[in-house]
């Protein structure tokens, strides 16, 4: 059981690695997490608004991963471009984005009267 738990461990390892190496969006979202965490350190801002960022950062890292799993997925079952293929992967890229502009929306109320307040 224990030795199951370790390969799926580094199983998962090997993905969150290969998803950092090959996509670009990936990388992105580890700099703003990082410029988010010292922003709610350098403001000072609440417990629970940090429990939200981190919430947020997350289901970011998550979502990017799963869409990289759709991708690579997809392109198992076909490297032609297929109108279904193709629609899959947009969907799921929608999704992404979706949840960025709610994350952007959810950072900019927690960010905003805080950099204002420095005006």
């Amino acid at each position: 059981m224990v030795e199951y738990h370790k390969i799926s461990f580094k199983n998962a390892f090997r993905g969150f690695i290969y998803s950092i190496k090959t996509q670009p969006n990936f990388r992105i979202h580890i700099l703003l997490s990082i410029i988010s965490i010292f922003g709610g350190i350098f403001f000072k801002i609440s417990y629970y608004e940090f429990l939200i960022i981190l919430i947020l950062i997350t289901v970011g890292f998550s979502l990017e991963i799963v869409n990289t799993a759709i991708e690579q997925t997809t392109d198992a079952i076909d490297t032609k471009w297929r109108k279904d293929i193709g629609l899959a992967k947009d969907i799921s890229a929608a999704a992404m984005l979706s949840f960025s502009i709610g994350a952007f929306v959810i950072a900019t109320i927690i960010f905003l009267p805080k950099i204002l307040n420095l005006l």
